[in-house]
This record gives structure tokens, C-alpha cells and sequence, in this order.
């Protein structure tokens, strides 16, 4: 028994050092130290050993089993330590390496060109006003003297939600919602989006308007050309031309739509402004008596202006782009150079 217990040793050490794997040495040390393992099917047998050699096979049995059971976790220590050495070598980070920058965002151009009208018409007084973009027809409408049977109602140019409910094709109800619950004097803007069934090269089913409106006592239409002239040359640059050509709008009497000399081609004529040197930038009037009487104003002691802009086409005009779509695509290459 003695010869077999050395035989059991020898090749337990042999499998040890032979072993490539933490895998292969739990295998091993179950192999032999387990419940069933072969030392412990020895120790079983030492009963019927003879009494007098019980006590040195004993010992034996017992040494051979620490000694395997030691070296096997010596192996299992240096395995796990190679193993983290692997670990590391497929992790390894050059830290000598430059650094990958990160790509900052930039703020929107529209919101660019949004925040600096704002801040314009801030230095006149004016205070921004908002509202909900899915609006009440009568205020969308009725409120503002567009009766049913207007074009701009039909469907075509109208997303309508329920029978009198629409996404707001303006930011103009903000001005009625504004003046059912203030009295005069009245100076706002309301900046907003605003929704119309277009899409093209110059136009998206959703875009942004800034509308104004001012109401007092003694308004004239010099006040409404002396405040878009200041607004136009401070957005543009002090020596931007305007005129102010006759219009029509169903909530200003009388209306007029504001040119500016072409930025382009300085007036000269060119694709962008349809070789006419001027091209159009927003709508205005002074606000219509009948407008005032639904919000219980009395046209008799107060007059006002109201004007409406597309803030989209200011930034275009502003920075030179000639596609109304690249605002929405979220190319980062566009986008960075603002």
C-alpha cells in the first residue's frame, strides 16, 4: 500500500505541473482530493490494513494528502495571476497616446437668430408672451377676422386636429389670449413654432415665428416703421434698405409687408431675390378695429401694430443658406459652424 500511495503522488505531481489551465487543476485536485477522489478511496481502505502499519500509512496517506493539496493551489494561484496578466496585456491602454476630443454642441442656429431677436426687441420694452401650439379655431381664426370662408382655413393649408382645433398656423392667437386678460398698455412678442402643409426648398410643415404687437394710446403707423427699422438694421447691420410696400391682412388695417435690399447681391439682382433687389422679410399693419372689439378693447381710445416674421428666414438671409431643410437634417457638419 505504501508503493501504491507513493505511485498515487508521483502522478498526481506529474498532472500538476503538466496542467495549462485553472480548468485542468480543479479537474486534477477533485480527481484525487474529492469525496470519491483516489487518496480519499486510500484512507478508506487503511481499515483493513493491519494495526500495526495503520499508524505510518496514516501519516503517509495524510502528508501525501497536503502535499498534493498544496501544490495544487500554488498552481491555482499562479494561474489566476497569469490570468490577470493576460487580462491586463489585451486591456493595455498606450497612455502615451493623444487624447480623442470630444465634439461639443453648438446651439441651433434658429435658436441663434430666435434668442437675438428676442433680446432686440427686449431693449424696446417688448416682454415675450407664449401659448399653446394646439389652439382653439376661434383663437387661431375667428378672434383675429378671419371669417370661414378664408383660404387660409381650408384644410390645404390648415393641420387640423378635431373640427375647431388646429396646430396654430401663427403665433397671433398669443396676442388675443394676451389682450382678453391685460388692459392697455400691451408691448409683447411671442416667439413660437407654428404648423402649415408646405415643404420644400423654403418651407417646412413646422417652423418658427416671432409675431409682435404694441397697443396704446396714440399708435401710429410712424411708431410701427420707426420700430421695424430699428429692429431690421440692428439684425441686418446699420445700413440695411427697406421699404414698406402695401399689403393685406385679415387682423391689420392698413397692412404693409416689409422688404429689405437684397443681402445677396447688394441690390443688383440674383436667383435669391428673383432679380428684383429686394427681398421680403416679414408682414405687418396696424391692428383692426374690429380685432380690438373682441377683446372688449375700444378701438376709439386705443390704437396698435402687430408685425410677424419667420425666424427661419432671417437665418437664412443672416448666414448666407439657401435650403430651408438643413436646419432639420441635425448634419453636425452644418450645425458646427455656427
Amino acid at each position: 500500500m505504501k508503493e501504491a500511495l507513493e505511485e498515487l503522488q508521483k502522478k498526481a505531481d506529474e498532472e500538476i505541473a503538466s496542467a495549462r489551465s485553472k480548468d485542468e487543476l480543479l479537474l486534477i485536485k477533485t480527481r484525487y482530493l474529492g469525496r470519491k477522489g483516489l487518496l480519499t478511496e486510500v484512507l478508506r481502505a487503511l481499515k483493513d490494513v493491519p494495526p500495526e502499519e495503520r499508524p505510518l500509512l496514516g501519516k503517509l496517506s495524510n502528508d501525501i494528502k497536503k502535499s498534493v493539496s498544496e501544490k495544487i493551489d500554488e498552481a491555482l494561484e499562479r494561474a489566476d495571476a497569469e490570468g490577470g496578466r493576460d487580462a491586463l496585456q489585451k486591456e493595455w491602454i498606450d497612455v502615451t497616446l493623444p487624447g480623442r476630443s470630444s465634439r461639443f454642441g453648438k446651439v441651433h442656429p434658429v435658436t441663434q437668430v430666435e434668442a437675438e431677436i428676442c433680446d432686440i426687441f427686449a431693449t424696446l420694452g417688448f416682454s415675450v408672451a407664449e401659448g399653446p401650439e394646439v389652439e382653439l379655431g376661434y383663437y387661431n381664426f375667428e378672434a383675429l377676422n378671419i371669417p370661414e370662408d378664408h383660404p387660409a382655413r381650408d384644410m390645404r393649408d390648415t393641420f387640423y386636429v378635431a373640427d375647431n382645433v388646429v396646430l396654430r398656423t401663427h403665433t397671433s392667437p398669443v396676442q388675443i389670449r394676451t389682450m382678453e386678460t391685460q388692459r392697455p398698455p400691451v408691448r409683447i412678442i411671442s416667439p413660437g413654432k407654428v404648423y402649415r402643409p408646405d415643404s420644400d426648398v423654403s418651407h417646412t410643415p413646422m417652423f418658427h415665428q416671432i409675431e409682435g404687437l404694441l397697443v396704446d394710446k396714440g399708435i401710429t403707423f410712424g411708431d410701427l416703421k420707426g420700430v421695424l427699422t430699428y429692429f431690421l438694421r440692428r439684425i441686418f447691420g446699420k445700413d440695411t434698405v427697406l421699404r414698406f410696400r402695401p399689403s393685406f391682412f385679415p387682423f391689420t388695417e392698413p397692412s404693409a409687408e416689409v422688404d429689405i435690399r437684397c443681402v445677396i447681391c447688394g441690390g443688383e439682382g440674383c436667383r435669391v431675390c428673383a432679380q428684383t433687389g429686394w427681398i421680403e422679410i416679414l408682414g405687418s399693419g396696424m391692428v383692426d378695429p374690429e380685432v380690438f372689439k373682441v377683446v372688449g378693447y375700444d378701438p376709439d381710445e386705443y390704437s396698435g401694430f402687430a408685425f410677424g416674421l419667420g425666424v427661419e428666414r432671417i437665418a437664412m438671409l443672416k448666414y448666407g443658406i439657401n435650403d430651408i431643410r438643413l436646419f432639420f437634417e441635425n448634419d453636425q457638419r452644418f450645425l458646427a459652424q455656427f
